[in-house]
């Protein structure tokens, strides 16, 4: 799978503010939009539908949504006709070719909906990461069929996407709470808000308590602080949601919170089973502002909607967080990377908050020996969980290799391979970045790895290896 650069997706574009030292013309721009004859902006209006309405399915509302993100700009002359609230929109829309640059970086899942498949296949729903114009990264997602034997057949997924669309999530106060506590002094600020909600609450009910300060509180640079942090934690905590009848190969997480703006980078994604048999899909993916990293989680139960949540905790750092797909012993568990080049086991009360990382793989054989992580969720098998990794080595070249670690003990290391189970072949040492293969996640069907990886960071390919020849070298 390669990037096609024709699949393109919308995104808000103020004039000015795209570039971070830039002034927003987005004013004096719509002015000029306004000022236009009637006539011409009818015409315009109709020639940009007729251009660009075939690679996006919903453009006039994207048009309209995108007109409400600048309508305060205007003023007075906010009240103005459709066609030019339209057209105005259309000014402050962008088109970005969001895999332009790359398609890698995929994990794999069996899809909940297995009807209609023959003898010895599997659906499946790939996620990758795609790279287009500023190295900015989104999420897509691909589908097909793993047949017996591990052959893999992808459907088509088409040039059209759909970014969906955003609204506020459900807030956690304990999120906010260990967001807040290190990061600000005055605790006493943050109670007289915190306090006013439920464990859970809204974006309502969230300015409603700001709104409650008093004030003499309002009027401290603290406070003012405090609520500006308040307002970004918010922000980075949200739901997308696509059409029903769009396709899961149409549907791109873009970045959206102020944690994730410049870039959603490698989603592992995992079919979580809980204690009650619940089935949730969890994908911890890397936020990216530009200049700092942190996992963050994803969680939906039909590929339709998205809840977006930041991590807490002294393992919800740096890179490459991955979940195991049930709990041990009452407790949600991960695999992190909190000290930037160990793999370490941590656990959870409520799949949020992450503490207590405790290694259990360090930089060891030469091919790994700058720094080691995961390649996906654990993989439970009747000998152990296997653990997929990969290690940096000489010239920054990426390898893969894996871990069995116990069922009921995770933190104990049954047996790892002493040599890689993957490297970069001659045809797969260059490109986007050279001499890498990497994956976020591979799964077991008849008896056989599914491996799905990229290389040269740019494009997506397989493996397959025999589960048994693999879990024997294991051992």
């Amino acid at each position: 799978m390669r990037p096609n650069p024709a699949r393109v997706a919308t995104e808000l574009f103020v004039a000015g503010e795209e570039l971070s030292f830039g002034s927003s013309r987005a004013s004096p721009v719509m002015q000029r939009v306004l000022d236009l004859p009637d006539d011409r902006a009818v015409a315009l209006l109709e020639e940009t539908l007729a251009r660009f309405g075939g690679r996006h399915p919903e453009l006039p509302a994207i048009l309209l949504a995108n007109f409400e993100q600048v309508r305060d700009r205007l003023g007075a002359a906010a009240d103005v006709p459709l066609f030019r609230r339209m057209l105005i929109g259309a000014y402050a829309t962008n088109e970005r070719a969001v895999e332009a640059a790359a398609l890698c970086n995929p994990s794999i899942i069996a899809h909940p909906d297995q009807d209609g498949t023959g003898p010895g296949e599997l659906r499946i729903i790939l996620s990758l990461r795609a790279i287009g114009e500023g190295h900015i990264s989104v999420i897509e997602f691909r589908t097909g069929v793993v047949g017996p034997g591990g052959e893999v057949a992808i459907d088509d997924p088409g040039d059209q996407l759909v970014a969906g669309h955003v609204a506020p999530g459900t807030y956690r106060r304990t999120t906010f709470l260990d967001l807040l506590g290190d990061a600000v002094h005055d605790h006493e600020i943050v109670s007289r808000i915190l306090d006013r909600l439920e464990p859970e609450f809204g974006g309502a009910e969230l300015e409603a308590a700001i709104t409650g300060l008093e004030g003499r509180d309002l009027a401290r640079r603290e406070t003012r602080d405090i609520i500006e942090r308040v307002r970004y934690i918010a922000s980075s905590n949200y739901t997308r949601s696509f059409p029903p009848d769009s396709d899961l190969g149409q549907r791109v997480m873009q970045p959206h919170g102020p944690a994730e703006s410049h870039g959603m980078e490698d989603a592992r994604f995992v079919r979580f089973t809980d204690d009650d048999g619940t089935v949730t899909y969890f994908a911890t993916y890397t936020a990216f502002t530009g200049s700092h990293v942190a996992p963050q989680l994803m969680t939906t139960t039909d590929f339709v909607t998205f809840e977006i949540s930041q991590l807490t905790g002294r393992a919800a750092a740096d890179k490459g967080m991955a979940v195991f797909p049930r709990r041990i012993s009452g407790h949600y568990v991960a695999l992190s990377r909190w000290d930037r080049e160990r793999i370490a086991v941590a656990t959870s009360p409520d799949g949020r908050r992450w503490d207590d990382p405790r290694p259990v793989h360090a930089p060891r054989q030469p091919w790994e020996l700058i720094r080691v992580g995961n390649c996906g969720s654990p993989i439970e098998t009747a000998e152990g969980w296997i653990v997929l990794t990969h290690g940096v080595g000489p010239m920054r070249t990426y390898s893969l290799g894996a871990l069995l670690l116990d069922l009921d003990d995770p933190t104990r290391v049954l047996g790892m391979l002493s040599e890689p189970l993957l490297t970069p072949n001659a045809a797969e040492r260059s490109g986007y970045v050279p001499n890498v293969v990497y994956s976020c996640g591979a799964l077991v069907h008849d008896h056989t790895l599914v491996l799905p990886y990229a290389y040269g960071d740019r494009v997506t390919t397989f493996a397959t290896v025999s589960l048994p020849d693999l879990l024997a070298a294991l051992h």
